[in-house]
């Protein structure tokens, strides 16, 4: 590393030219492909996949998105003359529209009485395209807008809802980032005092974030990938790119401050916190990439996202930083600073200040600490009890989309439960089945929680049938979640016996629903391959058995914390109105795993800059208490400085308008809170004080076979050179 740093830093006006070059025509080239993201929830197996497909093979027509255009009428009723002259036109203009299989409004012969409310004041027409909402093209997606709301008038009010009108019409947070980068330049200034030191992280960040996402769009045209994932990968690479070169930059600034040259405080730097930061991205990047294991479509896009983003991050860190380094020289010390080591020559080693005083009063108070710090955590954690995995509808969107208003007009005029139908797909090959089917439809009439039920006459000698179930509870409910499953176990099993009829439910709140089903199975085995391949990497980096399990379980607690806050503000409600985000509702499904991956790489990032510190002291003297001590008191101050930037960075994401990624925001805000400032500054070195030396146990024959990875080596194994010395002359210590 300390070559690569040196040479950086002796080319430092080429490196930043190079960084620019590959932005520029990485933008080039995704301005003339464009990008191609989709939102692809392919569930093998499930039942409402198997309905899909069989809509897809043998009912084209009714295979695609299904949407709903909803009107209302504040004079007369949707009936009068011209309401329905109006609405008529404007159905008719979309049934001929691009991508629009079918539409059926409550006028024409294929209408159904349902389609009007019981008021008259109310109706809705069902729009079917031609594929699912992550295969349509946008700007026809937006002519179906477009043609239905120019009937509106000023007594006629038009929405439109469903996945494929929020796919274009959601909100963008196009600012989040600024509000994010902002943030973190004013805790950058309060932690270094200097204007230079502010910048240097916040460009390096933003170099590797554009080139991270550019190289994204361009990876659209290969490979599946949802379109929440720029925006996620834009948190997580923003707040990870800052929080590592803060730690390269304070390395840089101690350097300087000894009394070292800038290049040898450069390539010190690299050598020792870079290599950390290598460490802690490739561990980022795994554990995103572990999502991989569940094999679904819709995660594996996003973890390659958000895993290349990191990549560039990291890149900038180590390659782009030292030159900016090099060019910056001593002046990312403040003017104080520089006079400071002028006048009184290098600064004393002797630890001092508010984090060697906290390290001291941890090391007097360690029970008493880890009793209160785990008490606080398994608090948080209670919420986890209650968690509930679902899928937000368009009654969590705000207020001024079309898709928030079309749900509250549904909701007023027909119930809550016609903003999520369930669609009923049955295959035959008899009359008898036939008969079945429609016997099915008069059953499902009298089923609880059922509102009602639409179900076209079967044409004789149909292979297939379709017929819609509205529930009278909203989409995201239990009671809906609960008549699912009712009718899957009990309701069609009954109506099946004595036939060969196929029967399956489908359509959005169902597909969401065994999405659910399907991650909460697989939860388990991610979580394994997760904390196991976490024990392994820090097994063989700190040769020890007690670091890498007291990782594990503090990942643990802290991933539960983090979701007991999220299941109290989104699920419960708590603030959840005062900070503007809607109504209380499910957790995201796929969040759990999402938030998962990333949380076991972040956490793993504060634990080696904490640990590796740690243990360098316990190889110099194997005193424990000393090691403890010393690795908080010279890390405490950077991990929380890093902690800030990050909440600042995710707390900015917060209100862009996107509930899931508001789920992210506060998520991911609340673990990394947790973790610095709980875990890492009490928890962890109160602990390792109470364990002592068995900390670093580690048997005898595993510590001769384990391979030797030095994640953060003591600054005197950097060679300084002598001066003229060439570059390849430089060692740098072997990994």
């Amino acid at each position: 590393m300390a070559g690569i740093a040196r040479w950086c830093f002796r080319h430092r006006f080429l490196v930043p030219v190079l960084w620019l070059v590959a932005l520029v025509g990485l933008g080039v080239v995704g301005s003339a492909l464009g990008s191609n993201y989709a939102n692809s929830f392919s569930l093998p197996g499930t039942e409402s996949t198997k309905a899909l497909t069989i809509l897809q093979t043998q009912f084209a027509s009714q295979s695609g998105d299904q949407d709903t255009v909803v009107w209302r009428t504040t004079s007369g009723t949707v009936r009068d003359a011209q309401v329905q002259g109006s609405m008529t036109a404007a159905l008719d203009k979309i049934a001929k529209l691009p991508e629009v299989a079918a539409v059926r409004g409550p006028y024409g012969p294929q209408g159904a009485a349902q389609q009007i409310s019981k008021d008259g004041t109310t109706a809705y027409a069902q729009i079917n395209f031609t594929g699912q909402a992550n295969e349509l093209v946008d700007a026809d997606v937006k002519a179906v807008i477009n043609t239905a709301q120019a009937a509106a008038t000023p007594t006629l009010q038009v929405e439109l809802t469903g996945n494929a009108i929020d796919q274009v019409s959601e909100a963008k947070p196009s600012s989040s980032e600024a509000y994010g980068i902002a943030a973190a330049a004013v805790v950058l200034f309060i932690a270094f005092g200097s204007l230079f030191a502010m910048l240097l992280p916040i460009l390096t960040a933003v170099f590797g974030l554009g080139a991270g996402i550019l190289a994204v769009n361009l990876l659209t045209h290969a490979f599946s990938i949802a379109q929440l994932a720029p925006t996620l990968s834009a948190l997580i690479g923003l707040g990870v790119g800052i929080d590592y070169a803060l730690f390269i930059v304070t390395r840089y600034r101690r350097g300087l401050k000894r009394g070292l040259a800038p290049e040898d405080a450069v390539a010190i730097a690299l050598d020792t916190s870079g290599r950390a930061v290598l460490f802690a991205g490739g561990t980022v990047c795994i554990a995103l990439l572990g999502m991989l294991v569940l094999g679904i479509s819709f995660l594996n896009g996003v973890a390659v996202a958000a895993a290349l983003t990191v990549v560039f991050t990291v890149l900038s860190a180590l390659t782009l930083l030292p030159a900016l380094l090099g060019i910056l020289g001593t002046r990312v010390l403040s003017r104080k600073q520089r006079r400071l080591l002028a006048a009184n020559g290098p600064e004393s080693e002797e630890l001092q200040g508010f984090w060697a005083r906290w390290a001291g009063f941890v090391e007097r108070r360690p029970k008493i600490l880890s009793v209160v710090a785990l008490a606080v955590l398994v608090t948080l954690v209670i919420p986890v009890g209650s968690l509930r995995l679902g899928h937000s509808d368009d009654g969590n969107a705000p207020t001024s989309s079309t898709s928030r208003k079309a749900y509250d007009l549904l909701a007023s005029g027909f119930g809550p439960g016609f903003n999520g139908p369930l669609e009923i797909v049955g295959t035959f090959t008899s009359p008898a089945d036939e008969a079945a089917f429609t016997s099915l439809a008069k059953t499902l009439a009298t089923v609880p929680n059922v509102a009602a039920v639409q179900a076209p006459p079967l044409k004789p000698g149909a292979t297939i049938g379709l017929m819609q179930v509205y529930p009278r509870t909203n989409p995201d409910a239990v009671q809906t979640t609960d008549l699912i499953a009712h009718l899957r176990s009990t309701v069609i099993p009954a109506a099946r016996a004595g036939t060969t009829m196929s029967v399956y439910i489908t359509g959005g709140t169902a597909i969401f629903y065994d999405f659910a089903h399907v991650l909460d199975g697989k939860l388990p085995l991610f979580i394994g391959v997760i904390i196991g391949l976490g024990f392994l990497l820090l097994l063989v980096a700190f040769r020890s058995f007690g670091v890498p399990a007291m990782a594990a379980v503090m990942n643990l607690l802290g991933a539960g914390a983090s979701f007991g806050v999220l299941v109290a503000i989104f699920q419960w409600g708590w603030g959840l109105n005062a900070m503007g985000l809607g109504t209380s509702g499910p957790i995201e499904a796929f969040l759990p795993v999402m938030m998962l991956s990333i949380l076991f790489g972040l956490s793993m990032d504060y634990q080696v800059f904490l640990v590796s510190r740690m243990h360098e002291e316990w190889v110099h003297s194997e005193d424990n208490q000393r090691a403890v001590r010393i690795g908080q008191a010279e890390t405490g101050r950077v991990i929380t400085a890093a902690a800030a930037i990050m909440i600042s960075v995710f707390m900015a994401f917060v209100f862009g308008g996107q509930r899931v990624i508001a789920e992210f925001g506060i998520g991911l805000a609340a673990a990394v809170a947790i973790d610095a400032f709980i875990i890492r500054t009490v928890l962890v070195p109160s602990a390792m004080q109470v364990l002592g030396r068995a900390n670093w146990w580690l048997p005898t024959w595993l510590d001769k076979r384990l391979p030797h990875l030095s994640v953060d080596p003591p600054e005197e194994r950097v060679t300084l050179p002598q001066q003229g010395q060439a570059d390849d002359s430089v060692p740098s210590a072997a990994l």
